[in-house]
């Protein structure tokens, strides 16, 4: 098997850890708080990827890729873990989640405007088909309903404009980091400065104490294993493997994701909610094929 046939399923078995993230999250910030919970699982993934992975020395960086990669990978770590612990319930913390997950969407349109890569016009239905099912799952009971949706974000706009924000960040990320990493993972390094981050806003802010029950301790660890052997098989994914097939693949971790959370935050989710989690698969697979190469049959002489 090729090298970059590996990298992408490597990176296809980092979509299947995420979509166990949102609600794993959400347990160790109910039961550590919002920013302690967050600092603890940055901590224990990053040891986990010190084991697994090792870490790179940042002198070996590309220095562009070292300043903007660690940004970008800092910002939007901080973004996904607050979005999540800020929400006022499960339900809306799965929806938070939702919203995150728009950066499939940005990413395959940066590739195209920044990168060049070539596209169709099923990129505009495909687009707006995933845009919709994210406002259909907003809506709530009624499904698609712009009222209601408004109304939803306005009761928590710190959570919702933090996952809208990190969807876009990581969309750059993601495009910053195929044109200049130079084959570079520097996943460790980023995991270690998000860790470091929360515990400065952790002391500073004066979280309380953490008690670390054994509930609290098992969605830790799964939380941290997950986050960090997920981001590392990402990182491989879209170095070495191909960009467009895993961002479209990515596209169906809303469906998956929410099942996951469903079970494990043991919340109920409307028929109107699968229904915007379909449309976005609809819109995913409709931007896959816009992005696909069309092959070029050789002209005989």
């Amino acid at each position: 098997m090729k090298n970059t046939n590996k990298a992408t399923l490597t990176g296809l078995g980092a979509i299947l850890l995420w979509s166990s993230i949102i609600g794993l999250i959400r347990n160790v910030t109910d039961l550590l708080g919002p920013t302690g919970g967050a600092a603890m699982m940055y901590s224990v993934a990053s040891v986990f990827l010190l084991l697994s992975v090792g870490c790179t020395r940042p002198s070996e960086f590309p220095r562009r890729y070292l300043l903007w990669g660690s940004l970008l990978f800092v910002t939007y770590e901080l973004y996904l873990a607050l979005s999540i612990g800020y929400a006022s319930t499960a339900r809306q913390a799965i929806e938070v989640g939702m919203v995150n997950y728009l950066w499939p969407t940005f990413t395959i349109v940066a590739a195209i405007v920044f990168n060049g890569q070539k596209s169709n016009f099923l990129i505009v239905p495909g687009f707006l088909l995933s845009v919709a099912g994210i406002s259909w799952v907003l809506g709530g009971e009624q499904g698609f309903d712009l009222t209601g949706s408004v109304a939803n974000v306005r009761g928590n706009p710190l959570s919702y404009g933090l996952a809208f924000a990190g969807a876009l960040i990581w969309a750059a990320y993601c495009t910053v980091t195929a044109r200049i990493a130079q084959g570079k993972n520097g996943v460790t390094l980023f995991f270690i400065l998000v860790s470091v981050s929360l515990w400065i806003k952790y002391l500073l802010q004066g979280g309380g104490p953490m008690v670390f029950t054994v509930e609290a301790v098992m969605y830790l660890l799964l939380a941290a294993g997950a986050m960090g052997f997920g981001y590392s098989a990402w990182n491989v994914g879209i170095l070495h493997g191909n960009v467009t097939i895993l961002a479209g693949a990515s596209y169906f971790i809303p469906v998956l994701s929410a099942a996951l959370s469903s079970l494990l935050l043991r919340t109920p989710l409307s028929l109107a909610f699968w229904q915007g989690s379909a449309m976005v698969c609809g819109g995913a697979i409709l931007c896959w094929l816009a992005t696909r190469a069309r092959r070029i049959k050789p002209v005989s002489t």
